[in-house]
Order: structure tokens, then C-alpha cells, then sequence
């Protein structure tokens, strides 16, 4: 018997048998694209949903910490517990020169001010922070430029308006050179600033005018108190490692007493992206989990057809074994017709699913962000065909034996 694979009358026999009975071939097929179609697209989804949602957190950095003041919960040389402590700049330097771990890292204060330009104005939100607020959320710069550490070592009387501050006052015009009045005091524009993230500190950037950090605090009489400390950690190192020397630093510097870890708000973000990271594995799972059911589903159609077309051709095959044919051509003609119903099926499914998921990934790009991820990987489709074909030519393997073992005097006399 020649190669069934170059063989023309094999492939005519193949067609013939499965358009024998075209409701139940079409049926189990559908089956086997429904699988195929459902596996990809939950593969896909589970892609693009995880990019839809980590745009959220896009620009702002994962290994980040933050620091700010709070009460004492126990009383401590003289001091009552409720006690209202604050970050300073003695903290700070301290905290800078003695925690090594610490990447990048800015001082942060704010506060709701009016924004004005001619006859224009706006209530909106000034931050001041320092230059390495960049390498924490980093900024989207339309015009000029942002916020950097000669701004805050000169105490600068510079501005960056938000995207959106930016168009209420200016319109299409650029702001770039012009002086913007903050709370009547006014300020060069240097440039206009957005962000992608959703998080935010005080108020996003878009919505926000920023300053340097010492300028906002001494144009408003602020002191030398922070209201917050932004860092993120050296890579090999977590936010939540330097707690204990943050910790130790503060109470040198106010009255807190040495069990009274909660009179510290610390917040170590990468805690919670940590927990991000395992909803998407938890959600991959169960796409995985429900598109493998379906697969299932469609292969264990394969396996029935094949046993049912068997038995429909227990006299054909009689006939062919008392001619001569080999048990090695029974078996490779069965588990054949599995295998093209299963490939053309199949990439039927993975051309519909891939069809969708670029339908989707073009309904939900965005400019700023780019595609959300809403495709099949062309390796998580050889995996899903490759599965496909062993389980198919598995699921056809028990009827196949089956037809290799009829004996061709039985198969004559079996009605």
C-alpha cells in the first residue's frame, strides 16, 4: 500500500467516508472548532485583558515604596499615644544617606491652589517634588520638559502644567515661556505633562501644575516638613526590606516608642502588584482550565465518529483484510479521516478566534498606550493544533485497533 499522505485514491476515500453522513461529520467538526475557536480566544482574551488592565499601572514604577507621617498608637517619653508626627527634611537626608538600597527617590508636598493665565483660571492641584520623581512615575512630556534636580537645587520659580490644566488655559496655543499666576504668585511654564497610569499621588499630572519641591514650599511658607517620600528599591531589593531602617531613622528624629510599628504609614506597592501578577496567573488558569474542557468536548466527538464509522464499515474492512491488507493500513486509514476532520476543524476554530482577537486588539488600541495584547501568539497555535492532532489521533486510536483486529470471515457475515 503506498504512503497515504501522497496517496490521491486515499484522500478521495477519506472525503467519501466522512461526506457519507454530512449532519454527524458536520456536527462533530463544529464540535472541534467550537473547541479550537474557544481555547484560543481565552487564550487571547486572558492576553489582552491582562494588557487592558496593566495600562493602569503603566509608567509607574513596580518596585516602589512610599513614606508618610501618622499617629503613635503608644505613649512614649512623655508623649500621649495619638500623638501627630511628621516627615522633615532631617528624616530625609538621614534616610537618603544611611538606606544604600534606595534606586530613586523625591520628597513630595501639595496642595488645591488657582491656576491663571490672563483672564483664564482653574482650581487645580500643585505638587512639588524633587527631579528623581521622574524614575517613579514616569511622565508623558507633550511640550518641553519636566521637573529636574537644578530646578529644586536653585529653587526655581518653574511650572509644568498638566495636559489638560494646559488646554483650559492656553487652547491650542503652546504655554511653553509663558508665566502662569499659581495662588498669585507666578511661575515660568516649562513644559506640559500627562501620565498613563491610573495612580497618582494628590492628583494625576494631567490635572495637576507641578513645581520643584523647595520652590512650592517656600513660596507657601511650608517649613521643612514632607508630606510624603516617594523611592523605589535597587533591583535584588523590596520596598518592604528597608521598612526596619526607615523605621529606626524616624524614631532617632521624634518621640515614637520601639514596639509602635504602627505609627508608620508604609506602603510597599510592590506588595500589590505582586498580588496583581497572581490574578492574572488565577485568571490564565481558569481561561486555560475552560477552553481545555471544551477541547475535550470536541475530541471525545472525534473518538465517537470514529468508532461509529468502524462500525459502519466492519464489512468493507472484512473485505479489505481478506485481500491482503495489512493491520498497519487499517489503522493508518481510521486514524486519517480523525486527523483531517481534526486539522481542518481546527484551523477553522483558530481562524475565527484570531480573526475576533484582532477585532478586539484594534477596537481597544490607543495612541498613548499602544495595543492592549489582544492576540494569539502564533506558538500558542502550533500548541493548540499540536494537542489537537495527539488527543484526535488518540481519541481515534481505540477504534482503530478495533478495526485492525475484525476478522474478515466475522465482517462478511455481520450484518
Amino acid at each position: 500500500m503506498n504512503n497515504p499522505l501522497f496517496d490521491l485514491d486515499n484522500w478521495r476515500e477519506i472525503g467519501t467516508t466522512l461526506a457519507r453522513n454530512k449532519t454527524r461529520t458536520f456536527l462533530t467538526a463544529f464540535g472541534i472548532f467550537w473547541g479550537t475557536a474557544m481555547l484560543a480566544l481565552l487564550w487571547g482574551g486572558a492576553s489582552g485583558a491582562e494588557g487592558m488592565l496593566r495600562r493602569n499601572f503603566s509608567g509607574f514604577a513596580t518596585n516602589m515604596g512610599f513614606l508618610f507621617g501618622g499617629r503613635t498608637t503608644m505613649s512614649y517619653h512623655g508623649f500621649n499615644k495619638g500623638y501627630t508626627w511628621q516627615l522633615d527634611d532631617a528624616d530625609i537626608s538621614a534616610i537618603r544617606r544611611l538606606v544604600p538600597q534606595i534606586e530613586s527617590s523625591s520628597a513630595m508636598t501639595g496642595f488645591g491652589v488657582t491656576v491663571a493665565y490672563g483672564s483664564k483660571s482653574t482650581g487645580t492641584y500643585a505638587s512639588g517634588v524633587e527631579g528623581g520623581y521622574a524614575g517613579i512615575q514616569l511622565p508623558v512630556i507633550y511640550e518641553g520638559r519636566f521637573i529636574n534636580e537644578s530646578d529644586v537645587s536653585h529653587t526655581r520659580k518653574v511650572a509644568v502644567l498638566g495636559r489638560n490644566v494646559a488646554n483650559e488655559l492656553f487652547g491650542e496655543a503652546s504655554p511653553i515661556g509663558k508665566f502662569v499666576s499659581v495662588n498669585g504668585l507666578f511661575y515660568q511654564v516649562v513644559g506640559v505633562a500627562g501620565q498613563t497610569s491610573e495612580l497618582n499621588f494628590g492628583s494625576r499630572i494631567d490635572d495637576s501644575v507641578t513645581l520643584p519641591f523647595t520652590t512650592l514650599r517656600r513660596a507657601f511658607n511650608r517649613g521643612t516638613n514632607v508630606d510624603v517620600f516617594l523611592f523605589t528599591a535597587k533591583p535584588g531589593f523590596r520596598p518592604t526590606d528597608m521598612r526596619p531602617a526607615f523605621e529606626r531613622i524616624i524614631r532617632s528624629n521624634h518621640p515614637i516608642h520601639p514596639d509602635d510599628h504602627n505609627a508608620f504609614n508604609f506602603q510597599d506597592i510592590s506588595e500589590e502588584f505582586g498580588k496583581v501578577d497572581m490574578l492574572f496567573t488565577a485568571f490564565s488558569l481558569i481561561a486555560l482550565f475552560v477552553g481545555a474542557g471544551t477541547l475535550m468536548a470536541g475530541i471525545i466527538g472525534v473518538g465517537n465518529i470514529m468508532w461509529i464509522i468502524v462500525k459502519e464499515r466492519t464489512q468493507e474492512i472484512g473485505i479489505r483484510r481478506a485481500i491482503g491488507a495489512k493491520p498497519r493500513d487499517i489503522i493508518v486509514q481510521v486514524l486519517s479521516e480523525g486527523m483531517v476532520l481534526t486539522a481542518i476543524a481546527g484551523l477553522a476554530g483558530l481562524t475565527l478566534a484570531t480573526l475576533i482577537l484582532g477585532v478586539a486588539d484594534h477596537m481597544t488600541y490607543s495612541p498613548t498606550l499602544g495595543h492592549a495584547g489582544f492576540e494569539l501568539r502564533f506558538s500558542h497555535a502550533v500548541y493548540i493544533m499540536v494537542a489537537f492532532a495527539v488527543l484526535g489521533t488518540a481519541a481515534g486510536f481505540i477504534p482503530a485497533i478495533k478495526a485492525m483486529r475484525i476478522k474478515p470471515i466475522e465482517a462478511l457475515n455481520s450484518k
